[in-house]
């Protein structure tokens, strides 16, 4: 009786294992929701930087991407790298900052991180939330000794992917405020683009600086570049 049971138990277990093995199988593939790979060959091909070739990159997203797009010269002129990718939220860069930032071992990162976690690309935006995905990769740098230069979100005054965001300049004014206010605490350099590139009244990115309210244009990125190159000299000095 008791070898009955056993044999029971034992083809039940078998028919068990059977069932989660074959409902795991038929699960989907999870997609690649951080874009890992991305910029995973141009990563594995890069070389290793050299105390006289120190790398910068600039970890952020479609502001990012379309920067070394617009300005390719800039990025070559100081060998500096983008690791920008349209659409992605602070979470996302998260999830990536290890293969497109510090296995790079670069001496430098610029991040900029927040607009679309405004319009909600990923789901409700929560600054606590963002403010903390932005700090998390501030003090995964600073374990790899990488020195952080924390950028602004850039003015926008709402968002065409998303018109139900009616209140954006005030939380990018919000968040700007918290990654000042850290910056200065933990002594970072702060890119303060917002500033440079509001309107005269506060409440849009210029129009001089823009063709859709939240991407900058080439002249844009020149404003940029005036405010972002003198701080990443300053944090290469030895």
């Amino acid at each position: 009786m008791i070898k009955s049971q056993k044999r029971g138990w034992g083809s039940l277990l078998l028919m068990a294992l059977s069932f989660f093995t074959t409902a795991l199988q038929a699960q989907p593939k999870q997609a690649d929701w951080a874009n890992l790979k991305r910029y995973a060959s141009e990563n594995k091909h890069l070389a290793q930087p050299t105390v006289e070739k120190k790398r910068v990159i600039f970890m952020g997203n479609s502001i990012t991407e379309g920067w070394v797009k617009t300005h390719p010269d800039f990025f070559i002129t100081h060998r500096y790298i983008g690791r920008g990718i349209s659409g992605q939220t602070s979470a996302q860069f998260l999830v990536r900052f290890r293969e497109d930032v510090i296995n790079l071992s670069p001496a430098v990162v610029i991040i900029n991180a927040g607009t679309n976690d405004v319009a909600e690309n990923t789901g409700s935006y929560h600054e606590a939330v963002t403010f903390g995905n932005i700090l998390s990769m501030v003090e995964l740098a600073q374990a790899h000794g990488i020195k952080v230069i924390l950028s602004s979100v850039l003015p926008a005054e709402g968002f065409k992917w998303n018109p139900a965001i009616t209140d954006a300049m005030t939380k990018i004014r919000s968040l700007n405020a918290l990654l000042k206010a850290y910056a200065n605490e933990h002594h970072l350099p702060y890119a303060d683009y917002f500033s440079a590139l509001v309107t005269s009244d506060g409440k849009a990115l210029q129009p001089i600086y823009t063709n859709d309210s939240v991407h900058p244009t080439a002249e844009g990125y020149t404003a940029m570049e005036r405010i972002i190159q003198p701080i990443i000299e300053e944090q290469l000095k030895p």
